[in-house]
C-alpha cells in the first residue's frame, strides 16, 4: 500500500469497540503499526493519530481520556514510511471536515502526560509554595497518587480489566503517565 489511490477513506473502515467484551484493547494490536481513529461514545470524532504501537498508544489515550474512547477504525500497515503514516492521518482529517479537538486545542490531553498539578486544592497550591524541595516533590506524590485513584477508579467504572501502572518518577514531578 503505497499509492494515494490504496488509502481507505475513514468512512469505508468498520467501528471496533475501544474494549472488548473482557475490558481490554484488542490482543491482535500489540507491536502493530498504523493509523486510528478514536470517537466517543456517539461515534464523534475525537482524534486521529499513528504509531509503532497501536496498542501502547490507544491505552495511553484511554489512561489521559477515558470518557472520549469508545470506539475506533484502524489501519495497520506492514512497512510504514511515516511520511505515509501522517498523509493517511491528515486525509482522515480532512475527510472529518473539521479538526477533532484531540488533534486541535485539546491535542495536549491526548498526547502529554497528565499534570496532576492541575487540580492541586489551594490549600495544597498554597503549601507547595512555601514548602522546600523535598517537601514539595512529597506533596506532588501525593497529588498524583490522589489523582491517579480517581483515574483508576473511572478505568473500574468503564470495567477496564488491563493493568495499568504509572511511572512512579514522573509522580514525584506532579506528571501521570503509563509506565
Amino acid at each position: 500500500m503505497n499509492t494515494q489511490t490504496e488509502i481507505p477513506t475513514l468512512a469505508s473502515l468498520e467501528y471496533l469497540p475501544y474494549l472488548n467484551e473482557n475490558g481490554q484493547i484488542s490482543e491482535e494490536l500489540p507491536g502493530k503499526i498504523g493509523v486510528y481513529a478514536i470517537f466517543d461514545e456517539n461515534k464523534i470524532l475525537q482524534y486521529v493519530g499513528y504509531s509503532r504501537d497501536i496498542y501502547l498508544s490507544l491505552k495511553q489515550h484511554l489512561v489521559r481520556q477515558i470518557q472520549k474512547c469508545y470506539w475506533l477504525k484502524i489501519l495497520t500497515i506492514e512497512r510504514p514510511r511515516r511520511t505515509f503514516l501522517e498523509e493517511i492521518r491528515d486525509r482522515w482529517i480532512a475527510e472529518n471536515n473539521s479538526l477533532p479537538v484531540g488533534n486541535g486545542s485539546d491535542e495536549a490531553n491526548w498526547n502529554q502526560p497528565i499534570d496532576a498539578k492541575v487540580t492541586m486544592t489551594e490549600e495544597e497550591k498554597e503549601a507547595y509554595q512555601q514548602a522546600e524541595d523535598i517537601k514539595k516533590i512529597k506533596l506532588l506524590k501525593n497529588v498524583a497518587r490522589r489523582l491517579e485513584a480517581e483515574i483508576l477508579e473511572q478505568l473500574k467504572s468503564r470495567n477496564v480489566q488491563m493493568e495499568t501502572r504509572f511511572n512512579p518518577k514522573l509522580k514525584e514531578q506532579g506528571l501521570l503517565d503509563l509506565k
